[in-house]
């Protein structure tokens, strides 16, 4: 709250070259995931500061969004074929965030318009970077795309919460990202958007580094920088697990 308050007396004194800008935080910019992490929350909050009274131009409206790593993804088309499901049709997505929640003051359609969604990148659909699926696939890559999307809505991975910030006096404005317990470890950026009239009047972007901790770090780091001591490590640990099981049946073994 503390923190939130100065943002305010800030944006109330900081000099501006434009009439709008937004000033902004976030309640944790680090994040640990370990083996007990069930999921998280951060606020983000901040303020609209100004050097003139507030535009008449439409009301000011706020777009928050939290992207993870984007990285490539395969998606494939599963069909049952002899009474066995295998894998059929493939698409290679450019680029997806891993994690994506994107929060508003309003319904996205009434906050930016079409243009400045796909110059900004803020809705769902327009984060994914598909521009390769299309031209390779164009009957069937929508379709792929729209997959992608549910399936890791349902898995709490991308979320929409339209109407979930708050915005208090047409100055301050918060809400809560909630982060689930499958993300993927690297650095997010989050974003806040301001608009009047449906266009974007300033954007403000930060980081959230989210890092595996304790010995799922060690793990994960191993894994990564000596993959051939990782394997050995693997292996001698499945060969002394089937030995150990073995020597207690035996043992027990009238």
């Amino acid at each position: 709250m503390l923190r939130f308050i100065a943002l305010f007396l800030l944006a109330a004194i900081l000099p501006l070259n434009a009439s709008e800008e937004i000033v902004a935080d976030l309640s944790q910019k680090r994040v640990g995931i370990s083996a007990t992490f069930d999921g998280s929350h951060i606020l983000i909050f901040g303020a609209v500061s100004r050097d003139a009274p507030a535009p008449a131009n439409g009301p000011l409206q706020v777009i928050i969004s939290v992207a993870g790593p984007s990285e490539p993804v395969t998606v494939r088309l599963k069909e049952k074929k002899v009474g066995i499901w295998v894998n059929s049709n493939s698409v290679l997505i450019d680029e997806a965030p891993s994690f994506y929640s994107v929060a508003t003051t309003a319904p996205l359609m009434e906050t930016l318009t079409d243009d400045e969604d796909r110059f900004h990148k803020v809705s769902i659909p327009r984060a994914i970077n598909a521009m390769g699926a299309q031209i390779l696939s164009t009957d069937h890559a929508q379709g792929f795309i729209d997959a992608l999307i549910r399936i890791r809505t349902n898995n709490g991975l991308y979320q929409v919460h339209e109407g979930a910030v708050e915005l208090m006096s047409d100055t301050l404005f918060r809400t809560s990202i909630d982060l689930p317990s499958n993300l993927t470890a690297g650095e997010y950026t989050a974003r806040i958007l301001i608009t009047r009239d449906q266009r974007v009047v300033d954007v403000f972007e930060t980081k959230l580094d989210i890092q595996k901790v304790g010995m799922e770090r060690w793990l994960y780091n191993l894994a990564h920088d000596n993959a051939v001591y990782y394997g050995l490590m693997s292996l001698f640990i499945a060969i002394a697990a089937g030995w150990l099981a073995s020597a207690v049946f035996s043992y027990f073994k009238p």
